[in-house]
C-alpha cells in the first residue's frame, strides 16, 4: 500500500496565518502538522508517500522532508494547482499509485490511539473510517440502515446519525477510474463524499468504526489546532 497526503488548499479557516504559510506546516505543539499524518502512515507500514501541495508551498515541504532523518520514507511530490477537491488527489497521483492499494490522509487530520487504522488487506475495493462524535452535522455523516451503510450526507441540516467519515481513506487502484467517473459538484470540486458513495452504492465499501478511545483532530481551525497542541504536549506524543 502506498500513501498520499493532501496538503493543498488555502487554509481559509486559519487566516491570516495561512496567507503566508501552508496550514500543514504550522506547529502542532513542537512539530509541523504534517508530521502527524506521516506518522500515521508510517505506523501502518507505508514507506512510499506522495505529498500533494499548492504550487507556491511545494518548496517548503521539500525543504522540510527531503533528507529528513526523522523518517525512513520515500517522499514524492506533486502539485494541485487549484482546490479542485480531495478526490482529485487520485488523478494527480495516478502514476504514483500504479497497480497498488492506496491510503489517502488529509494533512490536517491527526489520529492517536487507534489499532484499527492498519493496512490489512482490503476485503472490498474501498475502506472508510468513521467515528462517533457529538457534532456530526458539520462533517460528512454516514447514514445506516440495519447497521448497513446507505449514504454519506455532506453537512446535513437534519440529524442522520452520530457517525462521521474522518479524513483517512483506503482503496485499491480501481479508485483512479472511479474518480474519473465523477462530475464536479456545485462548488466545482471532485468530492470525496461522491467517490465514497459510489463504492457504497455498489456495496463495495468496508466501514471501520474507530475505537471510542481513538483521539481524532480535524485541526483546520484555531480552536482545534490549540486543543491538538495541548493534547500532544500533555501526552508527550513522540514520533
Amino acid at each position: 500500500m502506498k500513501g498520499i497526503i493532501l496538503a493543498g488548499g488555502k487554509g481559509t479557516r486559519l487566516y491570516p496565518i495561512t496567507k503566508a504559510i501552508s496550514k500543514q506546516l504550522l506547529p502542532v505543539y513542537d512539530k509541523p502538522m504534517i508530521y502527524y499524518p506521516i506518522k500515521t502512515l508510517r505506523k501502518i507500514g507505508i514507506k512510499n508517500i506522495l505529498i500533494i501541495t499548492t504550487p507556491e508551498d511545494q518548496i517548503y515541504f521539500k525543504n522540510l522532508l527531503l533528507n529528513n532523518d526523522d523518517f525512513d520514507i520515500n517522499f514524492e511530490f506533486k502539485i494541485q494547482n487549484k482546490p479542485n477537491g480531495i478526490a482529485e488527489a487520485f488523478i494527480i497521483g495516478e502514476n504514483f499509485i500504479q497497480n497498488d492499494d492506496v491510503c489517502l490522509i488529509l494533512g490536517d487530520n491527526l489520529f492517536f490511539n487507534s489499532e484499527l487504522i492498519n493496512n490489512n488487506c482490503l476485503v472490498k475495493s474501498s475502506r472508510i473510517f468513521v467515528k462517533k462524535v457529538k457534532n456530526p452535522n458539520v462533517y460528512g455523516v454516514l447514514e445506516l440502515q440495519n447497521k448497513k451503510p446507505i449514504l454519506i450526507h455532506e453537512k446535513p441540516k437534519k440529524h442522520i446519525s452520530d457517525y462521521i467519515v474522518v479524513g483517512i481513506y483506503m482503496y485499491n487502484n480501481s479508485v483512479i477510474n472511479q474518480v474519473k467517473k465523477l462530475s464536479p459538484s456545485k462548488r466545482g470540486e471532485l468530492e470525496i463524499t461522491d467517490l465514497n458513495n459510489l463504492y457504497i452504492k455498489n456495496k463495495d465499501c468496508e466501514i471501520v468504526y474507530l475505537e471510542k478511545n481513538c483521539v481524532w483532530f480535524d485541526s483546520g481551525d484555531f480552536d482545534s489546532l490549540l486543543v491538538a497542541s495541548k493534547y500532544v504536549s500533555e501526552h508527550n506524543i513522540s514520533l
